[in-house]
C-alpha cells in the first residue's frame, strides 16, 4: 500500500477541523487524498497529524495549516525536523 493510498482512509469524518496542505513552494496540494481530511475536533485532527507527519511530508506536504469551519486556527507550521 503507498503513503497516499493509507492517507486516503481519512476522508469523511466530519468537515469541521480539516488541514490545508503545502508544498515546498507554499502552493496548497490538491492531491485527493490530502484535501479530503476532516475531524470532529481540534484534538482529533492534531492526534491525527501527529500520527501521519512522517508520511506526510514523504508525499511531499511541507507545511499544514489547521482551519475550523474555514477560519485558519494556526499556521502554516513546517513539518520538517527540527535541526
Amino acid at each position: 500500500m503507498t503513503v497516499l493510498g493509507r492517507l486516503d482512509k481519512v476522508t469523511s469524518m466530519t468537515d469541521e477541523w480539516t488541514w490545508t496542505y503545502f508544498d515546498a513552494d507554499a502552493t496548497v496540494m490538491t492531491i485527493e487524498a490530502l484535501v479530503a481530511t476532516g475531524f470532529p475536533s481540534q484534538s482529533d485532527a492534531e492526534s491525527w497529524l501527529g500520527e501521519q507527519w512522517r508520511e506526510l511530508a514523504v508525499a511531499g506536504v511541507d507545511a499544514v495549516t489547521l482551519e475550523h469551519e474555514g477560519v485558519v486556527v494556526y499556521g502554516p507550521m513546517s513539518l520538517r525536523a527540527a535541526q
